[in-house]
């Protein structure tokens, strides 16, 4: 029998209205691998969270419409790599999984079984693995899948920090950024993740260190002799411990140093709050503020034909090793990283 090849693609979700923004929040905070408390209190914060940010978090996506663009963005994406591996003959369809709002897990796998595949391809569209991102979202579909009875098995591929289809994009783009920027005095270029609590590292998640792989790919890629770079993390929320340095820290010591930015989200593929206003209000008026001569923001990669194909070559990597599996077929984290999924498995 020919193979039916259904892909779904997945990521963070957002609110489609204002009213959407405190379940939203609800949702993000109310998932034990965000927030790793038993039931009664992690319900009472996560309301509490929700409650509390709900005014604020509207005001930003006020700024985007009303609502988050990522939906659509996403949306965008499936439908460039459905025309990829169409193109390349396969029976295939591409489906949206959003982790905390519409549509969410049971939703897709109602729309999975109605479309009766023979195979089904999950793909991050998150490059760097986390228990917070892709793991807790690969969780959530198959608690569905099994609720709904629906036996065919979710291969699943669970990073692609250093892909070149990856990095060549974001590499490019940097350095065209770069150009503009050194008109201003010698760039500073910072690499910029969203952040995650110290503690969830500790426990063995290899976020940080994919993070720092896709860093070092890039750098060199770019070939800048004498480059001035740096990682930093963005989005922090709460009192707790975070990975660093944080996007603040880094812009206020290139005020300091009067070094113009170029400023590249290296872990987001997509356009959304935290890069649209996180970055591009937000943190340049901090940077203004900050004494930063000139600062600029590189774009995320979105559809750029190179990314796409990559997302399409990854369903063929799956055919020969064990799900989850990086997009090398193989481990690549070290083993002290307890988290990894080709460990966990």
């Amino acid at each position: 029998m020919a193979e039916k090849l259904a892909i779904v693609v997945f990521s963070l979700g957002g609110p489609d209205s204002p009213a959407a923004v405190r379940p939203f929040l609800f949702n993000l905070f109310f998932d034990p691998y965000i927030i790793d408390l038993p039931t009664p209190l992690r319900w009472l914060i996560a309301t509490l969270i929700s409650t509390t940010r709900a005014k604020k978090s509207q005001g930003y996506y006020a700024k985007l419409g009303g609502k988050s663009v990522l939906p659509a963005e996403t949306r965008a994406q499936a439908a460039a790599l459905e025309a990829v591996v169409r193109a390349r003959g396969d029976d295939a369809k591409v489906f949206v999984f959003m982790r905390y709002w519409h549509p969410m897990a049971p939703e897709v796998i109602a729309q999975l079984k109605a479309y009766a595949p023979t195979r089904v391809v999950v793909l991050p569209l998150y490059p760097q693995f986390s228990t917070t991102t892709t793991e807790t979202s690969l969780v959530a579909l198959k608690r569905a899948a099994a609720s709904q009875g629906f036996t065919v098995p979710l291969e699943s591929v669970c990073c692609y920090p250093t892909e070149n289809g990856f990095i060549e994009p974001v590499t490019e783009m940097i350095a065209r950024d770069y150009a503009a920027a050194a008109e201003h005095g010698k760039p500073r270029v910072l690499l910029s993740a969203h952040g995650l609590p110290q503690k969830i590292i500790d426990a063995g998640d290899p976020y940080q260190w994919q993070v720092e792989q896709t860093a070092a790919a890039v750098v060199t890629r770019l070939g800048i002799p004498d480059l001035d770079w740096s990682i930093c993390y963005q989005s922090r929320v709460g009192p707790v411990a975070w990975i660093g340095p944080s996007i603040e820290s880094e812009i206020d010591r290139a005020g300091k140093d009067g070094v113009p930015l170029v400023v590249a989200p290296i872990a987001f593929v997509s356009e959304h709050v935290e890069t649209l206003v996180e970055l591009d209000d937000t943190m340049r008026e901090y940077a203004e503020g900050a004494g930063v001569p000139f600062y600029v923001r590189t774009p995320a990669v979105r559809t750029e034909p190179r990314f796409v194909a990559l997302l399409a070559s990854l369903d063929r990597v799956l055919k020969s090793c064990t799900s989850p599996c990086s997009a090398v077929g193989a481990r690549i984290c070290p083993p002290h990283f307890m988290k990894c999924p080709h460990q966990t498995r």
